[in-house]
């Protein structure tokens, strides 16, 4: 990403890892990234969570995990289904793993695609997923980073804010902090 330093030794280290520096470079405009590149991304989002205020230990949260969270999309096997160990989620949260072992941050990183998932299958089938959202929401252990996280991601051009809407509204039914 152009002019990007990062603020922190964590930032640092990921400013200069080979892993992270090509899959920041992936990318051409598609659906949902009308920006193109997996680095235009994640240059809104900082740009974003600065926008917002975010400040402290959260902001440092956010920041990692919006760097990572789409890095490795470029390296999903096309030939192989999209789930698992091949979604670019879970090889983000690999990725991850060699930088932190925070949990909250790390299952942010692999579910933060989730919500939309289930969604999206809820909306194709008409299923209301119930037991998919349940099973989401024990996996994450910080809700509220989580749900900041997801209102970050989705604030950029070309994201439809329907599933953060519905997964919003699915938290207050079942009383989770959102």
């Amino acid at each position: 990403m152009p002019g990007f330093s990062g603020e922190n030794a964590l930032e640092q280290r990921l400013a200069v890892d080979l892993v992270m520096v090509e899959g920041l470079g992936w990318g051409k405009p598609r659906p949902g990234h009308p920006e193109g590149t997996i680095g235009a991304h994640v240059s809104h989002l900082l740009d974003t969570i600065d926008a917002w205020g975010e400040q402290g230990a959260r902001r440092a949260e956010l920041r990692f995990i919006a760097l990572v969270h789409d890095t490795l999309k470029g390296s999903v096997k096309d030939w192989l289904p999209r789930t698992g160990e091949n979604h670019h989620a879970m090889r983000a949260r690999r990725f991850a793993e060699h930088f932190t072992s925070d949990e909250r941050l790390l299952a942010t990183i692999e579910l933060h695609d989730r919500p939309y998932a289930i969604w999206k299958r809820m909306r194709r089938t008409g299923d209301p997923q119930r037991d998919a959202v349940s099973e989401m929401i024990e996996r994450v252990p910080d809700l509220r980073l989580f749900m900041r996280f997801m209102e970050v991601d989705g604030s950029t051009e070309g994201k439809d804010p329907e599933p953060f809407r519905w997964f919003r509204g699915e938290l207050a039914a079942r009383s989770a902090p959102e």
